[in-house]
């Protein structure tokens, strides 16, 4: 995957984030060599039970990321991408993770989205066409619904009553 990103590194993180940042590049790493198809089955298993992450958040990920790999920093567009999710999952969050195309010249590109918007990616983002997009898991809006009283899981005998020595309703 390639774009002439205009990669800064910023400074680094403080000595105890690095770690987590260390071992999502190195997962990341992992990662970005299976076949398409099995990185979107990745993501999706993994951002199961995160909250969204909002700008701020994916932006410090996507820097700690930058800021530790020369290779993130540079052209490994799909490795910085994996890894910025990898370490806002760490972190209890994900950002929708995205990969795609654009046809002239032709170009794949990997990134990362906060807010709706891409997360310090040049302008030139918005002419790829997504491939794959890992969003974060929709959350019900409420409280789970209540199991109404006698519901479809409790059993019924043969003849439709409920447990022998259960009351009738």
């Amino acid at each position: 995957m390639s774009l002439h990103a205009h990669a800064t590194r910023t400074g680094r993180p403080p000595w105890h984030r690095r770690p987590a940042a260390l071992a999502a590049i190195g997962a990341a790493r992992l990662i970005e060599r299976l076949p398409p198809a099995r990185i979107r089955r990745v993501m999706l298993a993994l951002r199961r039970g995160a909250r969204p992450a909002d700008r701020p958040q994916a932006q410090a990920a996507r820097q700690a990321v930058v800021a530790l790999s020369m290779r993130c920093a540079g052209q490994g567009c799909l490795q910085r991408s994996i890894a910025a999710a990898l370490l806002c999952r760490a972190r209890g969050t994900w950002p929708t993770w995205r990969t795609g195309v654009r046809t002239a010249p032709f170009r794949a590109h990997a990134w990362i989205e906060a807010e709706g918007r891409p997360v310090d990616e040049p302008a030139e983002v918005t002419h790829y066409h997504p491939l794959i997009t890992v969003p974060p898991q929709e959350r019900p809006a409420g409280p789970a619904p209540a199991r109404e009283a006698g519901g479809p899981d409790v059993p019924r005998t043969a003849k439709g009553s409920r447990h022998p020595g259960e009351p009738a309703s």
